[in-house]
């Protein structure tokens, strides 16, 4: 717990460079590696973390070791690891691989959707009743992800209307938690408050939760604006780095480190030590073959102490 502008806020943020960061790679990450970055991400204090995504791996290539990732993570009781769900097989998989939580997608517009998982926004509603419905009876933390929430790269603009009558529908499930993504970098603070003061008064009792990309350098701007009107988690990525394969230019998530530093400095204790992601990030970019593209990496912490 922290202060923030004389509230106590509790901000936690989930990493999301196993899943949502290596899977826009073209290079393949080894299973040993993609271990290696969720143990580090553990060691510097990280307590969710989206592990796998339980996909078809001939359409991302980079999950197809989703289990053999799942049964080399460090466990440990105070760590929560998460995999994303688009059907029942990718349940099935779930559960047999062990996460502690699933994360499902329902994209807000048809074309992305059928793209993205190969049916419209009203079966991916259906779905994921039908995934809730079950994760709830073998106990798992349930969030529903509503994809292109700010704007679409096949329909353009998203309306409020659109987004809001989502979150009625997807919090008749009873989610743990509900994530709005900004899954191609459109989204603006104003459009931000907006929403996650819509999720909050429709779906009071899911914890608010925020995903965005920096791909139109206003990531760090609405993630601000996302905690100041209540949301209570966010996504990031250490080094910055991913994208959606099936949406065009969705470069890369914001950065943890880059948006640890703000939250440090404004008073915001995450619990985790941004030394120690700095560190990650460097050895992500060596993995890689390329320098991530966070910021903090090359300009250091000011004004010169890691905490």
């Amino acid at each position: 717990m922290s202060r923030y502008e004389g509230e106590f806020v509790d901000t936690t943020l989930v990493e999301v460079s196993p899943r949502d960061g290596l899977q826009n790679e073209s290079r393949i990450v080894s299973t040993a590696a993609k271990i290696e970055l969720i143990r580090r991400s553990a060691a510097a204090g990280v307590r969710r973390i989206e592990a796998v995504s339980f996909v078809n791996g001939s359409r991302v290539p980079q999950m197809a070791d989703a289990e053999a990732v799942m049964a080399g993570v460090p466990r440990t009781a105070d760590i929560s690891y998460a995999g994303l769900v688009f059907n029942d097989r990718g349940l099935d998989r779930a559960l047999a691989a062990g996460v502690d939580e699933i994360n499902v997608v329902v994209v807000a517009t048809d074309t992305f959707s059928n793209r993205n998982q190969g049916c419209d926004t009203a079966e991916g509603v259906r779905r994921w009743f039908r995934l809730a419905e079950r994760a709830a009876a073998a106990g798992l933390w349930r969030t529903v992800t509503i994809a292109a929430a700010f704007g679409c790269p096949f329909e353009g603009e998203v309306s409020k209307a659109t987004v809001l009558d989502l979150i009625s529908q997807v919090a008749e499930a009873n989610p743990e938690e509900i994530a709005l993504a900004d899954t191609i970098g459109v989204g603006t603070p104003d459009q931000v408050r907006r929403l996650v003061h819509g999720l909050r008064t429709l779906a009071p009792a899911a914890l608010p939760r925020c995903h965005f990309h920096n791909t139109r350098n206003t990531g760090y701007a609405n993630a601000i604006a996302a905690l100041e009107a209540g949301a209570r988690v966010l996504d990031a990525s250490i080094g910055g780095i991913g994208g959606c394969p099936f949406a065009p230019a969705a470069t890369g998530n914001i950065a943890t480190e880059d948006l640890l530093y703000t939250l440090d400095r404004m008073g915001i204790d995450t619990g985790v030590d941004i030394g120690k992601i700095i560190d990650t990030a460097t050895w992500l970019g060596d993995t890689l073959g390329n320098p991530v593209p966070a910021l903090l990496g090359r300009a250091g912490v000011f004004p010169g102490a890691t905490r």
